[in-house]
């Protein structure tokens, strides 16, 4: 009987080593897009070239559209050890480190040659590490697009945004700027903005194309200007105290699957920007270009008038662009 529960005992043991020895690492991410946006499909790519460099001892579980939270939540579970991974606009990022406000600013970037410039360089790499601090590991910029007007009548100059309810992110950069081309920002989650249009709690928001479309806003908006005020990436952040649980092994395997992943990111976002756009005047959207020289010229000097931009880093950026 004592050789049986022996036998039994080692059975159990080495079950229980076999089972230890093929544990996944389960990585929860999460994002606020649609399932049609290009982070998502990065994710997507992220999650297979993570599991293929891991030999499948790494599961990335992806979380669309708020499921784990709105923008700011998200960020703070990553603080919490809640959430593991988060790709996020800049929107709520300033209130995690401020330096980030630098490349929300309006007419900053002279095309995307510049912003990937930028953000893949020493600035880009300097803003990711700003987070660590706060218990936030950096991993990369993904592209949300470049930002344009939609509302409800024609814009042609700032005038035509006097007075205008305009939907923001809770961003003091992006706020700013419309107050100074005479809008009347209204920060707003972006759960609540579909909603808002249709009520006529606000006339107006901005949102790159692949935004634009993937929410349907043709249904509660009209116009869409090609302003490209705001160039606006997504940032690839990872919880800290998730990331101390890998091995080195595993963090240079999530390192070079998000590298892989930022490219493919970036050419599937510049291929439906285009698509997307026609889509919209199939939808029955007026899609207009306007010159765009009044509105930077009314807000040239925001730099110098919001608080917390990096002037240092500034120069960098606009020294990129040569």
């Amino acid at each position: 009987m004592k050789r049986l529960l022996t036998v039994a005992s080692a059975a159990a043991m080495l079950a229980l080593a076999g089972v230890a020895a093929d544990a996944q690492t389960v990585i929860k991410a999460g994002h606020g897009t649609q399932t049609g946006h290009p982070s998502h499909m990065a994710l997507e790519r992220f999650r297979d070239l993570v599991g293929t460099k891991s030999g499948g001892k790494i599961k990335v579980e992806i979380y669309p559209d708020r499921q784990l939270g709105e923008e700011r939540e998200m960020v703070e579970g990553l603080q919490l050890g809640s959430v593991d991974m988060a790709v996020v606009s800049t929107g709520p990022l300033l209130a995690f480190s401020p330096q980030v406000g630098v490349i929300d600013l309006p007419f900053l970037f002279k095309d995307s040659a510049h912003v990937y410039k930028t953000l893949d360089g020493p600035v880009g790499q300097q803003l990711l590490a700003s987070f660590e601090p706060k218990g936030i590991v950096g991993l990369a910029w993904w592209e949300n697009g470049w930002r344009h007007l939609t509302t409800k009548k024609p814009i042609k100059s700032p005038d035509d945004l006097k007075g205008l309810k305009l939907r923001t992110m809770q961003n003091p950069v992006h706020i700013a700027a419309f107050k100074q081309l005479g809008a009347a920002p209204i920060p707003m989650a972006w759960g609540e903005v579909f909603t808002g249009l249709g009520q006529g709690v606000i006339d107006a928001q901005e949102n790159p194309v692949t935004i634009i479309y993937t929410n349907s806003l043709w249904e509660v908006q009209k116009y869409v200007t090609l302003t490209s005020h705001v160039y606006g990436p997504h940032a690839v952040l990872f919880s800290q105290a998730k990331w101390t649980q890998l091995t080195a092994e595993e963090q240079a395997q999530v390192k070079a699957a998000v590298t892989e992943a930022t490219a493919y990111q970036r050419d599937v976002s510049a291929k439906l920007d285009g698509e997307r756009l026609q889509l919209l005047r199939d939808k029955g959207m007026v899609i207009e270009k306007i010159d765009i020289t009044p509105f930077q010229e009314a807000t040239k000097d925001i730099a110098s008038s919001v608080k917390g931009i990096d002037q240092a880093l500034l120069a960098k950026i606009k020294a990129a662009a040569q």
